[in-house]
């Protein structure tokens, strides 16, 4: 088993792989006070792993335990790490013959320096999985939600009400401006009319043109 830090082009492996390697899982909850139930949870998705392990970089190169040729000078490569730390953006963790192929932050890095192991620096390191955020357009789904009915801009036609002694041709001149219009107010009303565009009734409503 090798352990790998890849950013882009740069592979970086620890030298000396730990005894162990802690992966926590959990399940994301939210609460909900519900009248008659009390306190329900509720799963949602799961949250982000965290990866952790403890091991050293050597000052001495040592065959029995270090995994590769010409490691590098301890402080070099905790200055590596610190880099990656304090990095914003995510490095994958590559961990052979187990199924770790992940983006990760590195969350904490934490020396120890031990009397008896001049140059060596022991550390723990933590990594938690990068999710990509996806951040929805601001009032996209929340405005479809609470928009208002949208106002019909169409203009509301104007209705006339036949009084005693009208004729097509008066209203036209009285309403349109022009009595020759009376043709069109009749092709507007022609089945509130009839047949005969003489024939109006009084108390018919005609919608003008």
């Amino acid at each position: 088993m090798d352990i790998y830090l890849i950013d882009g082009s740069e592979k970086f492996q620890f030298p000396v792989n730990p005894e162990e390697i802690s992966i926590n899982r959990e399940k994301q909850y939210e609460t909900f006070q519900i009248l008659s139930l009390g306190e329900v949870d509720m799963a949602q998705q799961e949250k982000i792993k965290e990866i952790s392990f403890s091991s050293f970089f050597p000052m001495e190169e040592d065959p029995s335990y270090c995994r590769y040729a010409g490691i590098p000078d301890p402080q070099e490569a905790l200055e590596r790490l610190i880099t990656l730390l304090n990095s914003k953006k995510p490095v994958r963790l590559l961990i052979t013959e187990t199924a770790v192929n992940v983006l990760v932050y590195v969350s904490s890095v934490n020396t120890v320096f031990r009397g008896g192991e001049p140059g060596d620096i022991s550390f723990d390191i933590a990594f938690r999985t990068w999710r990509e955020m996806k951040v929805k357009k601001a009032g996209s789904e929340a405005a479809d939600a609470v928009a208002p009915a949208r106002t019909d801009t169409k203009a509301v036609p104007k209705v006339y009400v036949v009084r005693a002694g009208d004729t097509l041709s008066a209203i036209a001149k009285r309403e349109l401006g022009s009595s020759s219009k009376w043709s069109a107010i009749y092709e507007k009303n022609k089945t509130t009319i009839g047949k005969d565009p003489n024939r109006i009734v009084v108390g018919q409503k005609l919608v003008m043109p």
